[in-house]
């Protein structure tokens, strides 16, 4: 439990608050797209996510991967 809450704690340490100013319709669940704007305001590299709509989303006007947390952990 230690490890965990210690993980957690340096993943927040580094976390970053976005306000996304553009608004994007490119994924398939509406209320997915503000995952994306966050993604593209932040100027993400990976976006780390279990969301098949996500995955779906195609013609994304910015650079980023999008990744299964097993392969984050595997990459």
């Amino acid at each position: 439990m230690q490890a965990l809450i210690a993980g957690i704690a340096a993943v927040v340490s580094h976390a970053k608050i976005v306000c996304p100013t553009e608004k994007l319709s490119l994924c398939r669940d509406p209320e997915d797209n503000m995952i994306l704007e966050c993604c593209n305001t932040a100027r993400a590299r990976i976006l780390i996510t279990g969301d098949k709509d996500l995955f779906e989303a195609s013609d994304l006007p910015f650079d980023i991967r999008i990744m299964k947390p097993q392969a984050f952990v595997e990459f």
